[in-house]
């Protein structure tokens, strides 16, 4: 003889609350919620199929794609069994049995969090050594510590006015830059203001008591390894 669920009702009890008992003892429909709300749910890695590794969620088998359960890619799965992780559901099709699971926007999520952590503490007039990790028509993108990046336009490289930056700088080059803003989450360096006191008078300098203003051209398409850090920005 099957258990059967008993649900003990009152005088105030109404169709409505039966409906959602039921509705919440449904595991499909509890999972639906949790893609509709983008609920974290923390799961075990409980098995390793072809393209992938499998997850319980409710007492439903998900399927966590290869692609999708690090930032960078895994090459054994296998070192994934019974670990840990947090996940969201990015598709539930009950009707084909189909439950689909992601850990990758949670971290990135995370990853954006740290990174805006780092760059706040970033104090402008301060000075940094980095590395020219990307050169573009508009300025080079600069390697700082922490895996943090900004930018120095080319307005900011020499106080002559540049048409480009080839012969000037190159990736690789080690330069020392100083912070003139941060906004955003986006670093803004200039190599420029760490000679002021060796500055001519020139066409290319800003006029005293006028901030100087910074635009890059909306039409570029800024890619570095940490996403795209300084696009439309004016100081």
């Amino acid at each position: 003889m099957s258990e059967e669920t008993v649900i003990e009702t009152t005088e105030e009890t109404t169709m409505a609350d039966l409906e959602d008992h039921f509705d919440d003892a449904n595991p499909w429909n509890r999972v639906a919620k949790y893609q509709a709300d983008k609920t974290p749910i923390h799961v075990t890695i409980s098995g390793v199929v072809t393209g992938g590794v499998i997850a319980m969620v409710e007492g439903l088998r998900g399927f966590i794609p290869a692609s999708k359960v690090s930032l960078s890619y895994v090459e054994d799965l296998e070192t994934l069994l019974n670990k840990e992780m947090d996940v969201q559901v990015i598709d539930c099709d009950p009707d084909n049995n189909r439950l689909v699971l992601s850990a990758r926007e949670l971290l990135r999520k995370e990853e954006r969090r740290k990174q805006a952590e780092k760059v706040s503490q970033i104090e402008v007039g301060s000075v940094v050594h980095g590395t020219v990790e990307n050169i573009q028509p508009y300025g080079a993108f600069i390697r700082l510590e922490d895996g943090l990046s900004g930018l120095v336009h080319i307005s900011q490289v020499s106080h002559k006015r540049l048409e480009s930056l080839k012969g000037v700088l190159k990736e690789g080059d080690e330069v020392d830059t100083k912070v003139i803003g941060v906004r955003d989450g986006k670093i803004s360096l200039s190599i420029k203001a760490l000679s002021d006191n060796g500055r001519k008078s020139d066409d290319s300098a800003p006029r005293a008591g006028r901030p100087e203003r910074v635009k890059i051209p909306k039409a570029e398409k800024i890619g570095t390894s940490l996403g795209d850090l300084m696009k439309d920005i004016q100081l």
